[in-house]
């Protein structure tokens, strides 16, 4: 009679992201994000011209609807420009949001069969949609081209020290409120719904379509409570020098995105154990 063998492994810590494992598996990384951004657009018209094509569209309907017919101030800002680095950062935060609240159901084959460290899903679709925001940002900048002798201070020194920090926030948010939701729906199938919903929505609230200075100022605070509301702000100070910038605000998305993301990644790990028997 074959005697049982058992494993005996310390408790791991709560929170560990397992670095070395990542390194050992930086190849499967690099396939997960090359399958991710070929498969978006495959069997489509325009393949990836939709890149391009979503902002710009999307740019000409707020530009009319707001710009042209509400008549919405934009801060001296050139109304396109205003509206497209609005777009271009929820974009970027809805879309890790969206496509990381879906991990389990759209991965539940693979991660029932072979091991590998779970969190690299979510990690290679933050970085698809990470090259899709330079993508975008490229495209905002070709549109600044149209627009040089605007009054807008443009400085390459600011933009590199403030953008990268902006950008691994938004990815930090959106992907800790998608793992979030992702444990979530593996007992509430129709979360998913309420959160595209949702996103449909907060967007309106956030200075997508406003600047802060035109908001109400008794409904600011309730405004700058949403932490992208800043990385908005933020983004436009970096790149045209317009904005409610400052530290107190840029403190509160700072902690809102870092622990955001740790209690997602917390409840991740919990989850990836026995989702498979739930889903």
């Amino acid at each position: 009679m074959r005697k049982q063998e058992w494993l005996i492994r310390p408790q791991e810590p709560i929170f560990n992201l397992k670095l070395k494992e990542l390194l050992q598996f930086r190849y499967l990384l690099s396939q997960l994000v090359y399958r991710d951004l070929i498969a978006s657009y495959k069997q489509t018209i325009l393949g990836p011209a939709w890149l391009i094509v979503h902002p710009l569209v999307t740019t000409f309907v707020f530009t009319l609807v707001f710009g042209r017919i509400v008549k919405i101030p934009t801060e001296g800002l050139p109304q396109p420009l205003f509206y497209l680095s609005g777009i271009i950062c929820w974009n970027y935060f809805s879309e890790c949001l969206i496509r990381t609240s879906t991990v389990f159901k759209d991965n539940a084959n693979i991660f029932g069969k072979v091991y590998f460290p779970r969190i690299i899903v979510p990690i290679s679709l933050s970085l698809s949609m990470f090259f899709r925001l330079l993508i975008h940002i490229s495209l905002l900048f070709i549109v600044m081209l149209t627009y040089q002798d605007q009054q807008y201070s443009f400085s390459f020194f600011r933009m590199i020290t403030i953008l990268p920090v902006i950008i691994i926030l938004m990815a930090l948010m959106g992907v800790g409120l998608g793992l979030i939701v992702a444990c979530l729906t593996i007992k509430y199938k129709d979360l998913n719904f309420v959160v595209v919903f949702s996103l449909q929505l907060t967007m309106y609230t956030t200075t997508v379509i406003f600047p802060l200075s035109s908001a109400p100022k008794n409904i600011v605070p309730l405004i700058q409570a949403n932490p992208m509301t800043t990385s908005i702000e933020a983004f436009r100070y970096a790149v045209f020098n317009t904005g409610n910038f400052g530290f107190v605000s840029s403190t509160y998305s700072i902690i809102c995105g870092i622990l955001l993301f740790s209690i997602g990644f917390i409840a991740f790990n919990r989850m990836e154990k026995t989702f498979v028997d739930s889903i």
